[in-house]
């Protein structure tokens, strides 16, 4: 979590996800809070006091945190100096950093360790802390400042840089309400802090659900899956105090293998209705309600603020530009999807027959008849892949291609910094060729309770020039499922493409080389590119011969297996891109529209109905359980962004590949000093356009997924 007041400007809700509940809480007034106020101490220009803080020093801290922040912005509303780039926009740059700092640890807090102490806090502040920021940045006579230097930036002689992060502060602040009458700004604002409570609310939901679980109490129900997973679900069991018995919890990580292996077609419905239900069981875990109070909350403010409606609002600083062309893209791909879907189910179809199984395929079976034809046609089989993927290997091979490709050396220092979970592994990042310290890199690779479920990048510290150089502390977050006490955690070649992908975030911040952290965010529609793009090395033959090493015998996967693994890597794509694809076509005509949805289980029913949505299988994430929409504004009308930024990685690829040497270097420089280092110093599509040559094509991403090419 940023707080620069230029990465603050970028989006109307400031605050994170949160998991929330109401907890009694200890006088604050008894706390100390300095571990979090104070400036981080140690090596590598400090790093936080995860070993001296405690939730309760939050609600201390917070105050005094705001306090400090009032005053520097005080302070630059109050200059009586003419306003200008360096009287107003640097010094605001240069504010916040305590506020950063405390936010970027609760951050953690609420993501990674949200105990029930977390979530009472994180209800009672995220309004606060919403309210705080519009009684700042709604504040007309610091708008009065920003404008007077907007108004006469062609006299002040600013560079390209200077003059686009004044353009862009501007536009923010318009964005955000400043334009209003005093009036609107108040509503502004109470619309903001009833979202916040809103989106505490089903986060805390969805959370609810996910630390469910199913017990198994026959191991034949268990047939079909690895001796190691099963391993884990009674590890699970164990923990949960269910001794004899196997736990199945309801996350991805849990869900995924079950669906894929499981024999027992009743367990794999069982699991597959307790996941996809998430959020959807007319209990008091029942996010449609809180989902339709979020969709009129956004649509009074997107009008508030002279959008037609919130996907407008949400797409006024993106690559895309319109919800038009966002669709547009979808929709290309859709058709081709659906198609190669229905020849997926088919292939499935038949070979249930030929098995003497008289079912019609289900979404349950969808994932197990999936492997089956995959073993059929290819020869592969995903537990066959499995044994090779061990995960501190694979997080050795995505080091190795940054070393390669970006010169980035990474020396794990675990146990000499604190963390916050003591699973949390850390790692000193050096450029390799000047020995010229980058940052800090932390990786917290486990599921456990507490913690949200999916994959995601964070960044405590960015990078930055202004007042002087700042090293990057940099996070990766997943749920992979630890093997049991004294076993290597295997993990799938799905579960192997996440670690890379959000590696490629924890990159695109380590790479970073941008003079004001204004400049750092990119647009929501480029976020993910830097990610999708780095999840190809993966499957290269040097980092499988290198790195995908059998957990038993330490022999290399055999080339024989590396074939094949490429020969199916079009396979499922039909299933892959509709899973996928649907959620964000819904999510759009969710946003895009003036008259918000109050039905939340119609409106996804029969949109899905009109875009002829395979019977045979769900959206990635249903409504109810869509964290990416409804626990922030963060993805919300952006889902899509994936999509877009997929197109854009496909066609980088084709790039690396037109050399002959997906390593060439001297492409890897290019892609690094074009794109990935320069944040968001220049439109996003003229740099690509740099990089590239032209706009990019999306033929590549088409052939990628092994689509007919139109």
């Amino acid at each position: 979590m940023i707080l620069r007041i230029g990465a603050l400007l970028a989006t109307t809700i400031f605050i994170p996800s949160a998991f929330a509940a109401a907890m009694p809480q200890a006088p604050a007034a008894t706390v100390d809070a300095t571990p979090l106020t104070a400036k981080w101490t140690g090596p590598y220009q400090g790093v936080p006091p995860w070993d001296k803080v405690t939730p309760a020093m939050f609600p201390v801290a917070f105050p005094v945190a705001m306090a400090e922040m009032r005053r520097e912005i005080h302070a630059i509303r109050d200059d009586k100096r003419p306003a200008t780039f360096k009287t107003v926009i640097e010094p605001m740059e240069l504010a916040g950093d305590m506020m950063e700092r405390v936010g970027s640890m609760w951050g953690v807090y609420t993501s990674n360790l949200a105990t029930k102490d977390v979530q009472a806090i994180d209800r009672e502040w995220s309004p606060k802390l919403s309210a705080f920021y519009d009684e700042l940045f709604l504040d007309p006579k610091l708008f009065a400042r920003i404008k007077a230097a907007y108004d006469s930036r062609a006299s002040q002689k600013l560079n390209p840089q200077q003059l686009r992060l004044l353009e862009r502060t501007y536009r923010s602040f318009v964005r955000r309400g400043s334009l209003l009458t005093d009036a609107q700004r108040q509503q502004v604002s109470g619309l903001n802090q009833q979202l916040s409570v809103a989106y505490n609310d089903f986060s805390q939901k969805v959370l609810a659900d996910e630390e469910t679980w199913i017990v198994v109490d026959d191991a034949k129900q268990l047939a079909g899956l690895p001796d190691s997973f099963i391993a884990s679900l009674k590890a699970a069991a164990d923990e949960r105090g269910l001794a004899g018995k196997w736990a199945i919890v309801n996350t991805r990580s849990s869900v995924a293998p079950v669906l894929t292996y499981a024999t027992d077609r009743a367990l794999r419905e069982k699991v597959w209705r307790a996941f996809v239900m998430r959020g959807d069981n007319g209990n008091a875990n029942d996010t449609k309600a809180t989902i339709a109070t979020i969709l009129k909350l956004r649509q009074e403010r997107a009008k508030l603020l002279g959008f037609r409606n919130h996907a407008y609002l949400r797409m006024d600083d993106t690559m895309a530009g319109t919800p038009a062309n966002a669709k547009a893209l979808m929709m290309r791909v859709w058709p081709a999807a659906v198609a190669r879907v229905r020849e997926e189910v088919a292939d499935m179809q038949a070979l249930a027959r030929k098995d003497g199984a008289n079912i019609a395929i289900e979404p349950w079976d969808y994932r197990f008849y999936a492997e089956k034809v995959r073993k059929a046609k290819y020869d592969l089989d995903e537990s066959e892949v499995k044994p090779y993927l061990q995960l501190d290997n694979i997080v050795q091979a995505a080091f190795y291609a940054a070393g390669r490709l970006y010169d980035l050396k990474f020396t794990e220092n675990t146990g000499q910094i604190p963390v916050f979970e003591k699973n949390v592994r850390t790692f000193v990042v050096t450029d390799a060729k000047s020995g010229r310290n980058v940052g800090v890199f932390y990786l917290d690779n486990f599921a456990r309770s507490g913690k949200r479920s999916g994959a995601w990048a964070t960044r405590y510290r960015g990078q930055q020039k202004l007042g002087g150089e700042t090293n990057v502390l940099a996070s990766n977050n997943n749920n992979f499922v630890k093997g049991a006490a004294g076993q290597p955690t295997l993990i799938s070649l799905d579960d192997a493409t996440t670690l890379f992908h959000e590696f490629g975030h924890a990159i695109h911040s380590f790479l970073q080389n941008v003079t004001y952290p204004g400049l750092a965010g990119t647009p929501r529609d480029f976020v993910e590119y830097p990610s999708q793009v780095n999840e190809n090395w993966l499957l290269t033959r040097d980092v499988l011969d290198r790195y995908a090493k059998h957990y038993q015998t330490g022999q290399p996967m055999p080339q024989a297996l590396v074939d094949k693994i490429e020969k199916s890597s079009t396979f499922n794509q039909g299933f892959d891109t509709v899973e996928y694809l649907s959620s964000a076509i819904v999510d759009m005509e969710l946003h895009d529209r003036e008259t918000p949805v109050t039905d939340v289980a119609a409106f996804e029913r029969e949109t899905l109905a009109k875009l002829g949505m395979p019977r045979e299988m769900v959206m990635r994430h249903r409504l109810p359980q869509f964290n990416h929409l409804f626990s922030s504004d963060a993805y919300s009308a952006g889902y899509y962004s994936y999509l877009w930024s997929e197109t854009m990685d496909a066609d980088t690829w084709a790039a690396f590949e037109a050399t002959g040497n997906v390593w060439d270097k001297a492409t890897a420089d290019r892609f690094r000093q074009t794109l990935l280092s320069t944040g968001n110093e220049t439109d996003r599509k003229d740099a690509y356009r740099a990089f590239r040559g032209r706009d990019p094509d999306v033929t590549a991403l088409f052939k990628r997924r092994g689509f007919p090419v139109r």
